[in-house]
């Protein structure tokens, strides 16, 4: 399944993930991140009809979340050291190359950019990283350098750092 001119569907280390067909340089956007437009609830509702579409489930904004299902933000993998961010342009999102990426990467971001402190999802990784944090939880459980680092690359979008503020710790 090739998903677009510049990238495919492959085997990769944990199943199928999104590959570059060509090299990206930082800052580039490399896709949009499409599919239907899910309220929180829906999302609910979905964890338990079909837990991992659910899963696959993109922050949107405060309330809604993006479900890519058979599209290519399915194939979105976690990396505790990701290639991409996830960043709202407009109504939908896009993968922004965060670091050079060189043809036949695996395009990866980190899933706690995308939950801020009212979700309560958390998954054990094994992303196979040095730096892997074992778990993956809510931005504010992220070391401190890491905040700063993807907070410093505009890699974290303003309704999940909204949500640090208005949530008890």
């Amino acid at each position: 399944m090739r998903a677009t001119a510049f990238l495919d569907i492959q085997p990769v280390r944990n199943g199928l993930g999104i590959v570059a067909l060509k090299s990206f340089a930082p800052g580039a956007h490399i896709c949009e991140i499409r599919g239907a437009v899910l309220t929180s609830d829906q999302v609910w509702d979905l964890w338990k009809d079909d837990p991992l579409a659910a899963a696959n489930c993109f922050r949107l904004n405060a309330q809604q979340y993006i479900s890519p299902r058979n599209m290519i933000g399915a194939y979105a993998n976690h990396s505790c050291n990701p290639n991409v961010a996830v960043v709202a342009l407009r109504e939908w999102l896009v993968f922004k190359a965060i670091r050079p990426i060189e043809r036949g990467c695996e395009l990866t971001h980190d899933y706690a950019t995308l939950l801020g402190d009212d979700d309560i999802w958390q998954m054990d990784c094994n992303c196979g990283e040095a730096s892997c944090r074992a778990t993956i939880a809510r931005f504010s459980r992220l070391p401190h350098a890491v905040r700063r680092r993807y907070q410093a690359m505009g890699a974290i979008p303003d309704y999940i750092l909204a949500t640090l503020d208005s949530t008890p710790r």
